[in-house]
């Protein structure tokens, strides 16, 4: 016994609550010993801005980067066009998963940049490039992107529900996976608003108890945004 309390003892000693923790996160961000993105300067080194949709759910009218090709400093201002396939593909899902009747699940094509229509707040609609960040901001601005808003939601529930604006017609109902999570079905609405294009952030439940509370989604079918008439180009964001 007094081995086994030993060894306890031991283990509370190094394990326990309330023991200390070494702290190896200070010379990065107290003494100023760390090395960021922005800390790198490379001979040639070019900055990339990109122009982000303030709509959360539109048609692309047109998008003018003539302006911005003009600025001394720019090296490029690209949209869907200048990428067209063959060149760039879509960016693929990164998790593939079967409907419970083992057919596979929906997933819509995500192009690098759409070229018709943009699916949540913050897509990006082209990108610049420059020799130096400020000139690439400023030429981000000096996009003008005509947009046509169309009707969003801001919940899975709401994105399946009858009659619900429809986000891709690869996934009609905005369903693209409907599975069974352990002995619960599960619903999953398409959504773009994952970097990988998995549909999937996280699950939501498809017929909740009174008392159960549905799980926090961090990416909706459509993100909420207010909308106004036409998309006006003067949005930069870095990404």
């Amino acid at each position: 016994m007094s081995n086994r309390s030993d060894r306890t003892d031991v283990a509370l000693a190094k394990f326990g609550i309330g023991q200390p923790v070494s702290r190896i996160e200070d010379p990065k961000l107290l003494r100023g010993a760390g090395r960021y993105t922005d800390d790198i300067h490379l001979a040639g080194q070019a900055h990339a801005v990109m122009v982000r949709s303030r709509q959360a759910h539109g048609t692309i009218r047109a998008i003018d980067v003539a302006e911005a090709r003009r600025i001394p400093g720019v090296l490029g201002v690209y949209t869907a066009a200048d990428i067209a396939a063959p060149r760039y593909g879509a960016i693929r899902p990164g998790i593939v998963v079967p409907n419970r009747d083992g057919t596979p699940m929906r997933a819509p094509p995500r192009p690098a940049l759409p070229r018709s229509h943009v699916r949540f707040v913050g897509e990006a609609v082209a990108f610049v490039v420059a020799e130096t960040a400020s000139i690439a901001k400023d030429a981000a601005e000096a996009v003008v992107c005509e947009m046509d808003p169309l009707p969003v939601v801001t919940s899975p529930s709401a994105a399946t529900a009858a009659g619900a604006p429809q986000l891709h017609s690869e996934a009609p109902g905005n369903l693209a996976v409907d599975y069974h999570y352990g002995d619960t079905a599960a619903v999953a609405p398409a959504s773009t608003s994952s970097a990988t294009a998995s549909w999937s952030t996280p699950w939501s439940r498809a017929s909740p108890s009174a008392n159960t509370t549905p799980p926090r989604t961090a990416g909706h079918c459509m993100s909420a945004a207010k909308v106004s008439s036409v998309c006006a180009a003067r949005w930069p964001r870095t990404s």
